[in-house]
């Protein structure tokens, strides 16, 4: 029997690129060509007799890591990634080592071009890859931020698969979903196992979300790999768990457990026994139904899990513990001995102080108004959403989010003044549908003196607006528009594409900012003179607008640290009491426990326009600055000491 773990040839492939003039061996090829007859030789010289096939990574050891897998029966939109997040985040509390994965179906190589009507918000990484926006859900329950290894599509592992064939990396065989299209999966699974933990290390358990319903055409080929994945770590290395939905008709009302029933079975049917059932509902699930779930399912009672509705996912971490899943986790895995639980009481004592905020009594409360073109689907904003809980929890207000589509405003005054706005933020978006509302409503709040964020698009919109109505450029626009307007404030300009090494792509992922002392962006950050943040945009401010603007009373607080492009722009605040706009995303990086500053700075100085009277120590003197002297962001006295700013 070859090595392996257990009893299994687990081999090594290298990978690489495509090679289109790859010969054939029945193409008719040049006497002497060394290159053809070191490749055909290959064929020739394998003694490849066995029908194991289970690549992985170099230095990978089989057992190390654990796996647990989380599966979705019934229907779709079940929570899957808030379910995994929250169950790895428990697990990281105690002290291992956490890397989670989600595994589409969908043959798109990443989410980047999905409709958000479609498929929610599209997610951006550090590393600038564009996923699923579960993974926004990952990085804010772990505090961890993720890159290209953490999301895999159908797309991605046929892609794979099929270069590695042409550089004949499967030896001559005929290639198969099985085991070739699930060997990739393991292989891909393992290496993260080796490489996801912290600081680029092994990790101690690997969650993996597989997206879509058992039974879906698409996913089968991620469950399958997962059964022999499983095997092949040995007993005790993964827990398979299946998020289920029971019903709870109006009309009859009881629960019933049947489709939970059919659905567990058809996971079942595919080889994987779960070891954890958790059951979605509206109320809590009855203990009948509980039992009932368990008898057909092979799963202990104690093991059958209610997971109803709560009011904010961020309570879901102690729900489970309060269930026991965490421990149930530690005893599948044989982890208990692996646990720090210093750590875990400093991690618990923390979270809790946040989350009871979160149902705790709020002394404030304001209305927000959110301009967008896709507020039907809140899930396209997602993270503006949860930015906002963030920092409303910190700051003692209850948000109360008006979603406005900008498509339908024509007169802003008519559409924006009954509302009582205390902050706007205006959001990001690609395309002319719904510009024009877009920029009404910019106007409308800064002549308004209501808080303002512009995001991405939306600080391209406050720049058009600026320039349209107080730098006298007549018809400023944008060329992301179409046509050739007399004024393009907003371009794709040649010099910056190679300045970014991008071509014709978007600038995406983290990227260095550099603010100037003494501004409103700068006291945010609490003094920092460069700050890391994710971009997601193809059009920047033409510098050629740069002093115009300038002239005109607007600042560009934030840059590139070595090129002219401009990425935050505020108004001083005796003009304004808080006018600020973002080229980046600042919502991408907000975590619970780390709200971002500038959603802090907004949120801070909406309390301020709901309750005039209330003082800077009353809502937070940290995001409230003084008041300055006239043309200036911040007081002197404010302003922190430091080396001179890259932007000076």
């Amino acid at each position: 029997m070859p090595p392996g773990s257990p009893g299994l040839w687990i081999e090594s492939i290298a990978g690489g690129a495509v090679q289109s003039d790859m010969p054939h061996q029945d193409q008719d090829v040049p006497d002497g060509d060394s290159r053809v007859g070191s490749f055909l030789s290959r064929f020739g010289q394998s003694t490849e007799s066995t029908e194991f096939f289970s690549p992985h990574p170099e230095g990978y050891v089989p057992g190390r890591t654990a796996y647990v897998a989380v599966l979705g029966t019934v229907m779709s939109g079940l929570g899957k990634g808030i379910f995994s997040s929250s169950l790895a985040k428990l697990i990281k509390d105690k002290g291992l080592s956490v890397a989670p994965v989600k595994l589409e179906g969908y043959l798109n190589v990443d989410s980047g071009t999905l409709n958000p009507y479609r498929h929610g918000e599209v997610f951006v990484l550090d590393d600038g890859t564009e996923c699923d926006m579960d993974l926004g859900t990952y990085e804010r329950m772990l505090d961890q931020n993720l890159s290209v290894q953490n999301f895999t599509t159908a797309g991605q592992i046929y892609t794979e698969v099929l270069e590695r064939e042409r550089q004949g990396g499967y030896l001559g065989r005929d290639v198969q979903m099985i085991p070739h299209v699930t060997g990739e999966v393991k292989r891909r699974l393992r290496q993260l196992a080796m490489t996801g933990g912290a600081n680029g290390g092994p990790a101690d358990v690997v969650f993996i979300e597989v997206g879509g319903t058992v039974g879906d055409y698409e996913n089968g080929f991620y469950i399958e790999a997962l059964r022999e994945l499983a095997f092949e770590e040995g007993p005790g290395r993964s827990c398979f768990v299946a998020l289920t939905y029971v019903l709870d008709p109006p009309t009859l009302g009881e629960q019933k457990s049947k489709a939970a029933q059919l659905g567990i079975k058809r996971l079942m049917e595919s080889g994987i026994q779960p070891h954890i059932i958790a059951c979605r509902a509206e109320r809590p699930v009855a203990e009948t139904v509980r039992e009932k779930v368990s008898m057909f399912s092979n799963v202990p009672l104690q093991r059958v899990m209610s997971m109803h509705d709560r009011e904010s996912i961020y309570t879901i971490p102690e729900a489970m513990r309060a269930q026991g899943l965490d421990r149930e986790i530690l005893t599948i895995l044989d982890c208990h001995s692996r646990v720090n639980t210093v750590q875990e009481d400093t991690a618990r004592a923390r979270w809790m102080t946040f989350s009871d905020g979160l149902s705790g009594p709020r002394r404030h409360e304001i209305n927000i108004g959110i301009l967008g073109k896709y507020t039907a689907l809140r899930d396209a904003y997602a993270s503006i959403d949860k930015a906002i809980e963030h920092a409303a929890t910190h700051l003692s207000a209850t948000p109360n989010v008006n979603w406005i589509d900008t498509t339908e405003i024509d007169d802003a005054q008519s559409e924006l003044g009954h509302r009582d706005l205390h902050a706007v933020i205006v959001p990001g978006g690609f395309g002319e549908r719904g510009v024009e509302g877009k920029i009404a409503g910019v106007k409308w709040v800064r002549e308004n003196q209501v808080p303002f964020l512009g995001i991405c698009l939306g600080f391209q919109m406050a720049v058009i607006e600026y320039a349209r109505h107080l730098a006298g450029l007549d018809g400023a626009s944008s060329t992301e528009f179409g046509g050739e307007p007399a004024h393009a404030v907003i371009s794709e300009l040649p010099e910056q594409k190679m300045i970014e090494g991008l071509g014709g792509t978007m600038r995406l992922g983290g990227q260095d900012v550099a603010l100037t002392d003494g501004s409103l962006a700068s006291f945010l950050y609490d003094g920092q003179r460069l700050v890391r943040e994710r971009f997601r945009h193809r059009f920047e401010v033409d510098p050629s607008y740069i002093e115009s603007l300038e002239k005109a009373g607007l600042i560009f607080s934030g840059r590139h640290p070595e090129q002219p492009i401009m990425q935050v722009l505020e108004l001083p605040r005796d003009v304004h009491p808080y006018y600020v706009a973002a080229q980046y995303h600042p919502e991408l990086t907000s975590r619970p426990l780390r709200p971002q500053p500038m959603f802090m700075g907004l949120l801070a100085a909406a309390i301020q326009r709901s309750n005039p009277s209330a003082t800077r120590e009353e809502i937070s003197s940290r995001w409230i600055p003084e008041q300055p002297s006239p043309g200036a962001a911040v007081p002197t006295s404010q302003v922190k000491p430091s080396a001179a700013s890259p932007c000076s």
